[in-house]
């Protein structure tokens, strides 16, 4: 008994999904992918395992630390599972699609793999369902991303849903190439971090009481779209930081008109988690949720501006009702193959039964909902009613 339990024992991070968990999975994912093709974005399927030289450079190498590795005993070199899908769809862009016109629009949705779980995300193989936009440096392809997905998540059934804005270039924009050293540098991005404006004021001395303030400013200036860009109207921005912050504004006016019904965050100073992105950032998330349920951003695919969008199917999930049990009609040993095959054109899942007996007892004990009786579908009786 030990033994299969031991057999059975999972890693930290893993889990079998079960009926009826997993077809609702595959289903939401099949309506999401519907969903993003009709706005033109065309499916990909990247190979689950890379070599690591191509999987780990450009936007991979970030996730140098999150990748499982192993030899290939073919051609003796060393090759990476995916932790994320998105520097895989990049390469395709710019090698197999180099010659398609721009912009490009992508969509996937794959299995990942990543070697650590985070407090809040404490699975390591999920599933990914995404768009990359790749070849459209205007703000338009900021909005429609976002756009695009919020209608997506209200299409499932997604409810409290908003999303979170950032503009991870704004504080170096504020903070200047040459103003601090790198002690100083990475002292400021904790505590940013950690939404700790005393230490962000405290840091007076070595970056500047002037852009100490800014920062402290923009720090506290996080909430409610509106509320914030005012805020940062207000701050007197240089010339470098405006042109950050009039970014940020045309994609808010562009998702407040297009999804009215929206709600609209911005932090001005958050940077997690979008490392390697370059302008416009963003994070959804729904009321009574935890996690996010996906996030993405401006970022360089190679040579090219991009933006786009990874949805975590785990979160999703748990942001929608459960599965309803769907009805299963349960068909004696003896029913013609015939007649199944027209009860199933008619819509219904059928369960079928290899030996005679009370057919009544044998639709109860695997759990169908309604039973054949001499050509007649009749529905069970709930137990306890007569």
């Amino acid at each position: 008994m030990k033994d299969s339990a031991d057999k059975a024992l999972l890693p930290a991070g893993m889990s079998d999904v079960l009926a009826p968990d997993a077809a609702f999975e595959a289903a939401v994912l099949e309506r999401l992918m519907a969903w993003f093709s009709r706005h033109g974005y065309d499916r990909v399927k990247p190979p689950l395992i890379e070599f690591e030289a191509g999987l780990l450079t450009g936007i991979g190498a970030g996730l140098n630390g999150q990748t499982f590795r192993l030899m290939d005993p073919v051609s003796q070199k060393m090759m990476g599972v995916r932790a994320d899908i998105t520097p895989q769809v990049a390469r395709i862009a710019a090698a197999r699609l180099a010659r398609t016109p721009r912009p490009l629009r992508l969509g996937y949705a794959g299995e990942v793999l990543r070697v650590r779980g985070s407090q809040l995300r404490p699975e390591r193989q999920f599933t990914q369902v995404g768009v990359e936009l790749i070849g459209a440096a205007e703000p338009a392809a900021d909005a429609e991303v976002i756009v695009m997905a919020a209608g997506a998540l209200a299409d499932l059934g997604v409810k409290g849903l908003s999303v979170d804005l950032g503009m991870p270039t704004l504080v170096p924009a504020v903070v200047g190439k040459e103003t601090a050293d790198a002690d100083t540098l990475k002292r400021l991005r904790q505590a940013l971090d950690r939404k700790d404006a005393a230490a962000v004021a405290g840091l007076g001395r070595a970056l500047g009481k002037d852009t100490a303030r800014l920062l402290a400013a923009m720090l506290v200036a996080a909430g409610p779209a509106a509320k914030t860009l005012k805020a940062l109207h207000a701050l007197g921005l240089g010339k470098k930081a405006a042109r950050e912050r009039d970014a940020l504004a045309d994609v808010v006016a562009r998702v407040s008109r297009d999804a009215p019904g929206l709600t609209v965050t911005i932090d001005p100073v958050e940077n997690r988690g979008f490392e390697y992105h370059t302008g416009v950032t963003f994070t959804f998330f729904a009321k009574r949720v935890r996690g996010e349920l996906g996030n993405g951003g401006r970022y360089m695919a190679g040579d090219e501006p991009a933006t786009g969008l990874t949805l975590f199917m785990d979160t999703v999930l748990r942001a929608l009702p459960p599965p309803a049990p769907g009805p299963r009609l349960f068909l004696p040993a003896a029913t013609p193959a015939a007649t199944a095959a027209k009860l199933r054109r008619e819509g219904w899942t059928t369960v079928g039964g290899f030996a005679g007996g009370d057919a009544e007892r044998e639709a109860r004990r695997l759990n169908c909902s309604h039973v054949l009786i001499k050509g007649k579908v009749r529905e069970l009786k709930k137990r306890g009613k007569s």
